[in-house]
């Protein structure tokens, strides 16, 4: 009996000084702040279905066989009706809170982590006509959240560097503008995104509650369901997009891709 006490004692006495070691154990609320970059799309282009069947990749012809849309195409907002003036697209900053929970196992820590918040950033695509005419789509993100995985390990007590995943999702804002006053347009909108987030971050504790931290994350939306349709509206019967039974056009890229720098501040309850 005297046995199992002193064993039982000296379990009680390892086990305390453990647990005093989990600095990052249990549920965590926190808030970020920080800058979204997005990938250079300088080349993205718009591509076109003749006669709205679901055939993308068609060319829109003149009377004369031309191509209608020979001045070409820039990543950005059009700012007049030659090829030649684009504002380029603008990143800006991210702010979001987020609710987490973390198990420590020794020095390694598995947990799961939900936010939400907003994007100050600005992406469009325009394309020219020979008429000439611009004719530009912009996407803005209203809000956005994600649901990740991390997982890491603390090199120092107090510190937590950790590697991060998992399904994020953006609610867009869409809308379109064209110099072209003849046809009429419809903007046929899905403002849901969805996709994934990768990344990376550090975490330190600075008490015995809160902790500040440095995170970068890669996310990309997958946005390829909102497409501009045309109809004749008051053009005449040689108007190209007459000649081609109505034409409905898209991106040719579907990616909206975002890299991200936070930094973070959490309390751990």
């Amino acid at each position: 009996m005297r046995t199992f006490a002193v064993a039982t004692a000296a379990a009680v006495m390892i086990a305390t000084p453990a647990q005093a070691d989990d600095e990052f154990d249990g549920v965590y609320a926190g808030v970020s702040i920080g800058y979204d970059f997005q990938a250079g799309d300088a080349e993205e282009t718009i591509t076109f279905d003749r006669g709205s069947n679901g055939s993308f990749g068609e060319t829109v012809t003149t009377a004369a066989g031309a191509n209608a849309f020979s001045p070409g195409f820039c990543g950005g907002e059009a700012t007049s009706t030659a090829n030649t003036n684009c504002t380029p697209d603008s990143d800006g900053m991210t702010y979001h809170a987020r609710l987490g929970y973390d198990s420590q196992m020794g020095k390694f820590v598995l947990g799961v982590v939900g936010e939400i918040g907003t994007a100050d950033v600005r992406d469009s695509v325009s394309a020219f006509s020979t008429t000439p005419a611009f004719y530009y789509m912009e996407r803005n993100v209203d809000y956005n959240a994600a649901l990740r995985l991390r997982a890491g390990f603390t090199p120092a007590k107090n510190t937590l560097l950790y590697a991060t995943g998992g399904v994020a999702y953006a609610k867009l804002d869409q809308s379109f503008e064209t110099s072209n006053t003849a046809n009429a347009f419809e903007v046929i909108a899905d403002d849901s995104a969805w996709g994934y987030q990768l990344g990376a971050g550090l975490e330190q504790k600075i008490g015995d509650n809160f902790s500040v931290g440095l995170e970068y994350l890669y996310t990309s939306y997958n946005d390829d369901k909102t497409l501009i349709r045309v109809t004749q509206g008051t053009a005449p019967a040689t108007n190209p997009f007459v000649l081609a039974g109505g034409v409905d056009f898209l991106r040719a890229n579907d990616d909206f891709n975002l890299q991200s720098v936070k930094v973070v501040a959490s309390y751990r309850f």
